[in-house]
């Protein structure tokens, strides 16, 4: 058997080997959580100032300092300058490190009360209530440019399809706001998502409570939090489901891109050309000197794809998980920030696909052979007096006669709701806006809380 030596880190020795197989990525990883944890130690340490017991953890001229050290690791690590070493093992004990050789005795008081458990629960959902917002500003955005596209050619006639074969006459006002409407209903998900994780799991330690008399709900209004985690024990059971939650979500997001990347790569191959991708939006082909490769839609749904995977990885670590915290949640972590680092580029790369993306009139009107109209045909006869099933034989065996049919007229006549003729795109566009100002006024709310949060008390 190979031995290693062992190494020393803020909790112990380690085997060398096995500390390295434990830390695994975290190093890297939680180079994104870095402000995120300063923030919640930030609280943490101002709870543990105003607690009230003799003598005092900290008073409020330690707690200043040891705050204005963490602001100072958190503009390091936002300009690439904080380091976590194997040694540390994760950004938490990195930053408790760096406190201890900065401030000496208040570095090594500022883990009073709480576990890694609750620590690292707590900067997680930072993370990605920041990141959800993100994702919801993002997909607003998308949504708007489809709406102004649909807007803009609302009346243009696009053949509808059923199992991919020509079916009734749409437009492509219909085709571009069905995808708005596709991300309104994500962000009702995103939000719910966002909602779960507004809870604070911070001082419930290691899923058992402190015997010292902390302000759990102080910790989560200074955190901005709606309210803390109620049972201590569900605080830390609530690690993973939060992420597989917020993962799920944006699985939804990269369904909806990946049908209308999907819809894109056929419609703007040459045998339809219905749109046409901006050709910055495409690659070439080392040997075709003719090929333009529709690259961004192809990888949109590889990552849709992907997301799938990282939805069930994330719910599957549950399986079968006792209670209390357990190091398979470590795996949590990575999944979740993949999942937010493909979907959220592949939401702004859309965007501006959309903003460029141009239909061909002719090509779309030449796509209406005579038995795409048959249905509106045989509804007239039904309107008529004719029964359906009647009308339904009679069109289907004088399909010829629907050759003159002008899909433009027939797409006037729609107008009943969310039909060719009936769309209420203003609807669309005050439901967006909406949507975009609770995003903005919700981040900048949180803003003005973790500002507050970083002042010295005596500033209050």
């Amino acid at each position: 058997m190979k031995k290693t030596s062992n190494i020393k880190t803020v909790v112990g020795d380690i085997d060398a080997e096995v500390l390295s197989f434990t830390v695994g990525k975290d190093p890297v990883l939680d180079l994104d959580l870095v402000e995120w944890d300063c923030l919640g130690t930030a609280a943490h340490v101002t709870m543990l100032s105003q607690m009230q017991v003799e003598p005092r953890i900290f008073n409020e001229e330690e707690r200043d300092a040891v705050v204005a050290e963490l602001s100072r690791i958190a503009k390091a690590a936002r300009r690439g300058r904080f380091k976590i070493t194997n040694e540390d093992q994760d950004c938490h004990l990195a930053i408790e490190r760096t406190l201890t050789e900065k401030l000496g005795d208040l570095g090594r008081r500022v883990h009073t009360g709480r576990s890694r458990n609750d620590q690292v629960a707590t900067a997680i959902r930072l993370y990605m209530r920041d990141q959800m917002l993100g994702v919801i500003e993002e997909a607003v955005e998308l949504a708007q440019a489809l709406l102004k596209f649909a807007r803009k050619h609302e009346k243009l006639p696009m053949v509808g399809r059923t199992h991919f074969q020509p079916a009734m006459p749409s437009s492509v006002g219909v085709w571009g706001s069905c995808y708005a409407e596709g991300l309104f209903d994500d962000l009702g998900l995103l939000w719910a998502a966002y909602d779960f994780i507004d809870r604070c799991p911070l001082g419930s330690a290691a899923s058992y409570g402190v015997p010292l008399p902390i302000d759990r709900d102080l910790t989560s209004e200074l955190l901005g939090f709606r309210e803390p985690i109620h049972n201590v024990m569900y605080a830390g059971n609530s690690r993973g489901k939060a992420e597989a939650v917020a993962v799920s979500a944006l699985c939804h997001v990269m369904l909806t891109l990946s049908r209308l990347a999907e819809d894109l790569v056929l419609f703007s191959a040459p045998e339809f050309g219905y749109f046409k991708i901006p050709r910055q939006f495409c690659t070439g082909s080392s040997i075709m000197p003719q090929k333009y490769n529709p690259d961004v839609c192809e990888l949109i749904r590889a990552k849709a794809a992907r997301l799938i995977g990282l939805s069930a990885g994330s719910a599957s670590l549950l399986k079968a998980m006792p209670g209390g915290y357990n190091r398979d949640l470590q795996d949590s972590k990575e999944m979740l920030m993949e999942s937010f680092r493909a979907t959220r580029p592949s939401l702004r790369i859309m965007t501006r696909l959309v903003g460029g993306l141009e239909p061909d009139p002719e090509k779309l009107r030449s796509a209406f052979e005579p038995g795409v109209f048959a249905t509106d045909r045989a509804l007239e006869l039904v309107a008529g007096g004719m029964p359906f099933r009647d009308a339904y034989h009679q069109v289907r065996d004088n399909l010829g006669d629907l050759a003159k049919m002008d899909p433009d007229e027939v797409i006037a006549k729609k107008t009943h709701l969310g039909a060719t003729a009936g769309l209420d795109l203003k609807a669309y566009d005050e439901a967006m806006e909406d949507a975009r100002i609770a995003a903005e006024e919700t981040r900048a709310g949180i803003i003005v809380v973790f500002e507050t949060l970083m002042e010295p008390i005596s500033e209050d």
